[in-house]
């Protein structure tokens, strides 16, 4: 099942607080970048960042993109501060 534009809207404003997020389309789904760095996706209208070493004590629920992918973390929380933190961890974790 494809990602709907409106829920990545959705996820781009819980983003708001972190400059520089963009995105590409690409099979249905939504990939999300921050300094040309992939970081997670919409995929199935779930919001879903990278498993790095900073995010693993974080205790969020571990979930397969699409069949024989890495599994990765669930962002299921709405407060923006908290979705900016995780996602910095992630973005320093990356580089």
């Amino acid at each position: 099942m494809a990602s709907s534009k409106d829920y990545l809207e959705y996820v781009l404003e819980l983003l708001r607080q972190v400059e520089g997020i963009t995105y590409k389309k690409m099979m249905g789904e939504y990939l999300l970048y921050k300094e040309n760095i992939i970081f997670g996706g919409v995929y199935d209208n779930r919001f879903l960042i990278k498993k790095t070493k900073s995010l693993e004590n974080s205790c969020l629920k571990e979930q397969i993109p699409y069949p024989s992918a890495k599994s990765m973390f669930l962002i299921d929380s709405e407060d923006p501060d908290e979705i900016k933190r995780l996602v910095l961890l992630a973005i320093n974790d990356l580089k």
